[in-house]
């Protein structure tokens, strides 16, 4: 029986994947579970197992082409099977990419913007002209009707002396955004204006927390060989705390406010393009060592392209450590629908008041942003007062 390979929807508001690639060649054997192609979301590239055993056919689209969701794509098949053709060929979501014009486009007095792709207005013999001459379009200001680029116009450019040697014209240079980096840009805008944020800043002494991460890199913990990092540390201590503080493991929506049972933290991860989420679902059950097991991958994963949707789903809580970059202190956004983030800088020893006296002591800075629809000042004071206290005595939360 044949079974549809379609554009899965691997996120929530998702409404088209882009095929980055197939890992299967048609006709190949494919088993069910294996990775049968590579698509990139929003957030990340991620691969996509088939759901059956049989044989890759019917392949209707190519590398590179943006397909709505839920649309067919291929089938598995049995050998020998028939592919059903019960559907069109995959096609590209418009506006992802300029088809080539026709004839008649070409003709057309008014084609030029869908023909080109660019933002001036410009007949199709200016352009063409433009081309022939080496002008270049975005420098020429139009005097047709709209501030349309008339061929008179680019006659009139390539005949304007070019700049001097002494004062050299320099282009701006425009770099393209990656999907992360587009996605990190829209979301981060969509908080910072549409979520009241607010800001609690707090100074911990780090003491026992360094003490903790020692004793557990030489224990039993650390038998599967992976290190362990602060940011471990803390992930296991902020979802033990919040489990005190439901309202800082709570989301916003049109409804009302939305208690999650479980605390899933999301750690921020930076990659090459951007900065991704990566999600430690059940963190308050976890071991240190599950934690550690489980940064690491969702690390390796992110960094090299190959996250999977579990990846990034179920967050409710994030921690952004930029302590390894010698920050001492900054503010985060919050990742919608969360209704707080917790920033970590840099452990440094900073001399500081001890029953009167001057000291030197190991510490660092916790801020935490709150979205006040969720959080008041009181409640998440009192989150940071019970942090501190853990990060204190770790024993106690860490057993």
């Amino acid at each position: 029986m044949a079974i549809s390979v379609v554009m899965p929807a691997l996120e929530l508001t998702q409404e088209t994947g882009k095929l980055v690639s197939w890992r299967k060649k048609e006709g190949e054997a494919v088993a069910k579970g294996e990775t049968l192609l590579e698509v990139e979301t929003d957030k990340a590239v991620v691969e996509v197992e088939a759901l059956a055993d049989g044989y890759l056919a019917g392949v209707k689209a190519k590398e590179g082409d943006v397909i709505a969701v839920g649309r067919t794509i291929a089938w598995i098949v049995d050998k020998g099977e028939p592919v059903p053709a019960d559907e069109a060929p995959a096609a590209a979501v418009p506006g992802a990419a300029i088809p080539a014009p026709s004839t008649a486009e070409l003709a057309a007095p008014s084609a030029d913007a869908a023909i080109s792709g660019a933002r001036v207005k410009i007949s199709p013999k200016a352009r063409r002209l433009a081309s022939e001459l080496h002008v270049n379009v975005d420098n020429v200001r139009g005097s047709g009707p709209g501030g349309e680029i008339l061929a008179s116009d680019i006659e009139a450019a390539a005949k304007s002396p070019a700049p001097s040697a002494a004062a050299p014209s320099i282009a701006a240079k425009l770099e393209t955004l990656t999907t992360v980096g587009r996605l990190m840009a829209e979301r981060t805008t969509q908080s910072w204006t549409t979520v009241p944020h607010f800001f609690l800043i707090r100074e911990v002494e780090a003491t026992a927390l360094d003490q903790a991460r020692e004793r557990l890199a030489t224990s039993a913990a650390t038998s599967s060989g992976v290190k362990i990092t602060h940011t471990d540390l803390l992930t296991a201590l902020v979802a033990r705390v919040l489990l005190q503080h439901p309202r800082l493991n709570a989301s916003w929506t049109p409804d009302g406010i939305q208690l999650h049972p479980a605390v899933n933290i999301a750690i921020a991860i930076a990659v090459n393009d951007g900065v991704i989420a990566a999600v430690i679902p059940n963190a308050h059950l976890a071991s240190i060592a599950e934690i550690a097991l489980q940064r690491r991958d969702l690390a390796e994963r992110a960094k090299s392209g190959k996250s999977r949707p579990q990846d990034f789903a179920g967050a409710t809580f994030t921690i952004s450590n930029l302590g390894m970059f010698q920050i001492d202190s900054f503010t985060a956004i919050i990742p919608p629908p969360q209704a707080a983030i917790l920033a970590v800088g840099a452990i440094t020893d900073r001399v500081v008041a001890v029953n009167g006296q001057p000291a030197v002591r190991s510490m660092m800075t916790l801020t935490l942003s709150c979205d006040h629809r969720v959080v008041d000042g009181a409640r998440g004071a009192q989150f940071l007062i019970d942090l501190a206290q853990a990060i204190a005595e770790p024993q106690k939360y860490l057993r």
